[in-house]
């Protein structure tokens, strides 16, 4: 699976929020990249403010462009609304269930045991980071004795991550329940999700 594999701080300046994990460097230089980007300062378009919220998120989630765009053609055609559902797809995915109940410290982290077969879902293996799950599904560590001690020191270290309200994480049994849809104030990330939608609409 192609992902991101350039500079992160880079893309932490350009978009100025900690996409991925900031490191020193981004705090020392939290402006735009670039021998100018100090004093830089861009005329921000209607389109522009649109490509740059949707970079953003993709990026956040770790999708490239063809897999962000096929998931919002598939939830467009969907009822209820597309921003809302959009959003709720994306968490729900099994790399993103992975991450957010604390199992692996990064999203790409999280991807790269689903893809090495080290995650059930109700009890089968399941090796597809873009799984969607759903209420009710239990999401457990399977593998060798290595691979669950991996996972007990990411939930050490992730332990003042705080979990979400519509899952609960068993750090004892390795596993997390699914009670519910996350609703839309519960996926938060500070990006304007309708202006992706008016810009995937033009």
């Amino acid at each position: 699976m192609s992902r991101y594999t350039g500079p992160k701080t880079r893309i932490n300046r350009r978009f100025g929020m900690a996409i991925f994990p900031a490191n020193k460097a981004y705090e020392r230089r939290a402006y735009l990249p670039g021998i100018h980007g100090q004093k830089l300062r861009r005329k921000v378009s209607d389109y522009s403010l649109g490509l740059n919220e949707k970079q953003k998120l993709r990026h956040l989630y770790g999708l490239t462009e063809k897999q962000f765009h096929l998931i919002f053609e598939k939830v467009k055609r969907r009822k209820g609304v597309t921003g809302e559902i959009f959003l709720q797809v994306l968490e729900m995915r099994l790399d993103s269930v992975v991450y957010l109940a604390g199992f692996a410290k990064t999203r790409r982290a999280a991807r790269q045991m689903v893809n090495h077969g080290h995650i059930r879902v109700n009890g089968h293996k399941v090796d597809i980071a873009s799984y969607i799950c759903h209420a009710s599904d239990c999401v457990d560590v399977y593998g060798s004795d290595a691979s669950r001690h991996l996972v007990m020191r990411s939930l050490e270290d992730t332990r003042y991550r705080t979990v979400p309200a519509w899952m609960h994480v068993d750090a004892g049994a390795l596993a997390c329940q699914i009670h519910r849809v996350p609703a839309r104030d519960e996926v938060s990330h500070g990006i304007n999700v309708q202006i992706i939608v008016e810009f995937y609409s033009r």
